[in-house]
């Protein structure tokens, strides 16, 4: 096998792997949500709620991001053929994971009191934070071993710990709140992160590294260049959510609360349903292009390999999607939000440009090209509240997915300008000819939508399903070879 072909398999498979431990997660979620709201009812889900949130937003801040910049500085420095030439920095990243996560709990205990008057509007539940405060030293010590699993792209490991984790958590969960209701809210947040941790911690003990002796000013060198970054990724997430902040309190202002909740199941559906094919993709990909990112050769075949993978994914998920967008807002939500279809059509389109701009932009991150990430950060977040407040101020929801789609249409040639500028990265004319494709594919599925005679309308949609799938295989049988790929999954069956 070619190692092009070899790298396009890859990808699938790690693809295929995560993907279907994700989809799994999903499942544990909503069986969870389902019992608690069996259990405890609105109330204890509206407390679960808060206090999830004021705590995932203090573990943002004082995480530092090193989920993202540990996983790049292992993925730099791994040498396959030497598991133990990470060692040291393995060493430096879980000595960071523990202080932060002390640093964490600290400022929860301390500010205990302020947490609840702002989440809650009052101090009722200063006490438990201080009991939940514990929770982001745990979830901290994870995210360490976490990163390690990722950084050396153990990527089975990895999945198996999430779905372990998030599944043992749940069976604990079940006859906590069955015999103590809504008091076992803050009992069952600490045996949940206690139990993604223990299985962390099982998980790690598969991977033999030796320990390593580091020395301070190793620690002062390298846990420099980790914090600088994550401290430039924990501001970009920062802005992203105080961007998509302002735009609610605009849509809630001006259209009323109603409306927040109709941006909210949209984008909740856009960025949380479907955007999870790019988190999926993402946990093979991003430590591949840190561990080469001193080559801008091999980064631009890996980002090339990358953009081709995901517009193959996602075409066929986007026309799907047109096709059976009524039907989805009815299952996940109820009939009262089906005014939200034209902005989630739109928003669906965006994708196709989201799937190749976000294939580029984490050159930037495994770079770690720290200023001119933060400063397309801000660049970009300001333009997002700008579109979102002309689109809905004109077209309200409608116009929110437009804006949405403008957004990355800009995103995607703004990315590639930079990225060409500054590493000499480009597409070949192969690329651009499958994507123009699938750009029209899926631009014409849209416009299907109008068609008032229905029989003709899905007939013609249902064509479209079957042109993208069978674009999708023919261009995956070119790169990977799809009768190896059955081949060898029948040859694993027969061992």
């Amino acid at each position: 096998m070619t190692e092009s072909k070899s790298s396009y398999l890859q990808i699938v498979k790690a693809t295929s792997i995560f993907g279907g431990m994700q989809f799994l997660n999903i499942l544990i979620s909503i069986v969870r949500t389902k019992l608690i709201a069996i259990f405890i009812g609105p109330a204890g889900m509206g407390i679960i709620s808060l206090l999830n949130s004021a705590l995932n937003m203090v573990s943002g801040v004082t995480g530092l991001g090193i989920e993202t910049s540990g996983i790049k500085h292992i993925s730099e420095q791994y040498n396959q053929n030497d598991i133990n030439s990470v060692s040291p920095i393995i060493a430096i990243v879980k000595k960071i994971a523990f202080v932060t996560g002390i640093f964490g709990t600290l400022v929860v205990a301390l500010f205990s009191s302020w947490l609840s008057e702002l989440t809650f509007g009052n101090s009722n539940y200063t006490y438990l934070f201080i009991y939940l405060s514990i929770t982001l030293l745990f979830k901290q010590l994870s995210v360490g071993q976490m990163v390690v699993f990722q950084g050396l792209r153990k990527l089975k490991i990895l999945a198996k710990a999430n779905f372990y984790g998030n599944l043992i958590g749940l069976l604990f969960s079940i006859p906590l709140y069955y015999f103590y209701r809504i008091d076992a809210i803050v009992p069952t947040i600490v045996v949940t992160a206690v139990s993604s941790l223990l299985v962390s911690f099982y998980y790690s003990r598969k991977i033999k590294i030796e320990k390593s002796v580091v020395f301070n000013s190793q620690i002062l060198i390298e846990g420099k260049s980790i914090i600088k970054l994550g401290i430039m990724l924990t501001l970009s997430g920062l802005l992203t959510l105080l961007a998509s902040y302002i735009i609610q309190i605009y849509v809630g202002k001006t259209g009323g609360l109603k409306e927040v909740g109709f941006y909210n199941a949209g984008f909740t559906l856009l960025n949380s349903y479907v955007g999870i094919v790019f988190t999926v993709m993402s946990t093979d990909y991003f430590p591949k292009l840190s561990s080469i990112c001193n080559d801008n050769k091999r980064i631009r075949i890996s980002v090339m390999e990358q953009s081709y993978m995901s517009i193959f994914i996602i075409t066929p998920i986007i026309i799907l999607f047109l096709t059976f967008v009524p039907l989805i807002i009815k299952i996940l939500y109820t009939s009262k939000f089906v005014s939200i279809i034209p902005m989630v059509c739109f928003g669906i389109l965006a994708m196709l440009f989201r799937a190749v701009s976000w294939s580029m932009g984490y050159i930037l991150i495994a770079k770690g090209d720290s200023q001119l990430f933060i400063k397309t950060a801000v660049g970009f977040n300001f333009l997002s509240v700008i579109l979102n407040m002309l689109g809905y101020y004109f077209y309200g929801l409608e116009g929110l997915g437009c804006s949405f789609l403008i957004y990355y249409l800009i995103h995607l040639f703004a990315v590639k300008i930079i990225t060409k500028m500054r590493y000499d990265f480009y597409f070949d004319a192969e690329f651009y000819r499958a994507y123009l494709i699938c750009i029209v594919m899926c631009v014409a599925t849209f416009f299907m939508r109008y068609i008032s005679n229905s029989m003709l309308k899905y007939s013609l949609m249902a064509v479209m399903i079957i042109l993208s799938l069978g674009f999708v295989l023919y261009h995956l049988n070119e790169k990977i070879g799809l009768k190896f790929l059955f081949n060898s999954i029948n040859k694993k069956k027969n061992v």
